[in-house]
């Protein structure tokens, strides 16, 4: 059957299938539907004892403890730990990225970075569309910035699900170039998102004053872009930016006095932030090697 669908994401329906007791792989077999009469034998991938943890039945029975010393029935606590599980189970059924329309590019800067280092789909919504997507499925994580978390936090309150905000990088190394420059340097910011262009501006307004000749774009305006590239002696993009930064710079080289130095930002994210989420929503934290 041809579903048109890359095998990496029809393996990763398979997965949760299976993880969620649907289906179960038989070796040199095939996959087939779990029988829902039949008790699943649960077991405990091999990678996951391996990290320090060496009886995690254990660490299940001090739970229940913990939950029972608390004053909780055994039938109470079989409760709290489903809805728990289900719930978090819920969360980490997709990740949907939302910032305000006019800001769409943060949302896109975010998505793209979380994309390859999580085991669910993620999808860019606009803020305004929300309310209309959560309620349509439910399911999922809605993940922002800070500058956003608040208005996010009560559109998701509404809806039973998580909202978490994820945490900028310091853009220490850009900083410190920044801070070296003469007196009168011309830079140039170009980002999909606005508001890190006004972010930076300010930012460097701070730390500079009126020291340097700031100038900024976005890739999509192709005049303003060319008139940065001109003016500016150092440009400084995000990554979905610099292919049309240096498509630009080919195709207008001739116009150019000079040729600006060019400087990629690679990570919009800090550096922990992504193994936090995947923690906030339930999915495994790949082991770091020893």
């Amino acid at each position: 059957m041809q579903t048109g669908l890359h095998r990496n994401t029809i393996s990763k329906v398979y997965r949760q299938l299976e993880t969620d007791g649907v289906v179960e792989a038989m070796a040199g077999s095939g996959i087939y539907v779990r029988d829902q009469q039949k008790p699943r034998e649960i077991k405990t991938p091999p990678h996951i004892r391996n990290r320090g943890v060496t009886d995690l039945d254990r660490e299940v029975r001090k739970c229940v403890d913990g939950l029972l010393n608390a004053g909780c029935t055994l039938q109470q606590t079989r409760e709290l730990l489903t809805r728990e599980i289900d719930w978090r189970l819920r969360c980490g059924a997709r990740v949907l990225v939302s910032t305000p329309r006019e800001d769409i590019g943060a949302s896109m800067l975010i998505a793209e970075e979380l994309e390859p280092c999580l085991d669910v789909p993620v999808e860019v919504v606009p803020m305004e569309e929300l309310e209309n997507v959560l309620e349509t499925s439910s399911n999922g994580t809605v993940v922002t910035s800070r500058y956003f978390l608040q208005p996010v936090e009560e559109l998701a309150k509404k809806h039973s699900v998580r909202a978490v905000a994820v945490d900028l990088n310091d853009f220490r190394n850009e900083l410190s170039m920044l801070k070296e420059l003469r007196p009168g340097s011309c830079v140039g910011l170009v980002s999909i998102s606005p508001g890190i262009l006004r972010a930076a501006e300010v930012i460097l307004h701070s730390m500079r004053g009126n020291d340097l000749l700031l100038m900024t774009a976005t890739p999509d305006v192709g005049s303003r872009l060319l008139a940065l590239l001109r003016a500016s002696s150092h440009v400084l993009c995000d990554r979905p930016s610099l292919p049309l930064v240096e498509q630009s710079l080919r195709q207008n080289r001739a116009q150019l006095m000079r040729m600006p130095q060019l400087h990629c930002a690679e990570s919009y994210l800090s550096t922990d932030t992504i193994d936090l989420l995947r923690k906030e929503i339930g999915l495994q934290i790949p082991a770091t090697a020893s």
